[in-house]
């Protein structure tokens, strides 16, 4: 098996930045922005941060709907267990249509979308919006009891405000 080829790194210091750091990809190279006053050795340690942070999102970004599909089997085992194979879907999937919403459940046929924006997010995140689906397999209203199964999941509040979050700032750059 080959080994993957490491990246052309640059790096650009910033008298603006005071603390973040970001990278992102620019053709072959990956560009890494940090403060001007980092050290070698803090910059070093940021850029290998940061390499990894792009390598998974990069897997995150190659997840295919049968990765999805044991994904769902897994959170379905762990978080609605007594339900069995009723929080099982026949089909779950990525769709590139579904821009108003994370995903959609119809009970009826048992099957799941998730929208390809969801992808490229954290995995808890992915997960989260996962599990709210799975969960209108059993009950198909958002009512106290559909909430209460949701709420097993630990980083639902978290995510629900990352979800928030990206809604917020995807209405922001359309006015």
């Amino acid at each position: 098996m080959a080994a993957a080829r490491k990246p052309v790194v640059e790096v650009r210091r910033s008298e603006r930045r005071r603390r973040t750091v970001s990278a992102y990809r620019e053709g072959e190279r990956v560009v890494v922005l940090i403060p001007s006053q980092f050290s070698r050795a803090e910059e070093s340690e940021w850029v290998s941060k940061m390499l990894a942070r792009l390598a998974a999102r990069d897997q995150r970004s190659q997840r295919s709907d049968a990765d999805l599909e044991v994904r769902a089997r897994q959170l379905a085992c762990r978080y609605l267990p007594e339900f069995g194979a009723v929080a099982v879907p026949a089909t779950v999937r990525w769709v590139g249509n579904q821009n108003g919403r994370w995903g959609s459940c119809t009970p009826a046929d048992r099957t799941i979308r998730l929208s390809e924006r969801v992808r490229e997010m954290p995995g808890w995140v992915g997960d989260y919006v996962l599990l709210h689906e799975l969960v209108h397999l059993i009950v198909p209203s958002h009512n106290a009891r559909f909430w209460a199964l949701v709420g097993r999941y630990p980083r639902t509040e978290r995510a629900r405000g990352y979800l928030e979050g990206i809604a917020a700032a995807e209405h922001a750059r359309a006015e």
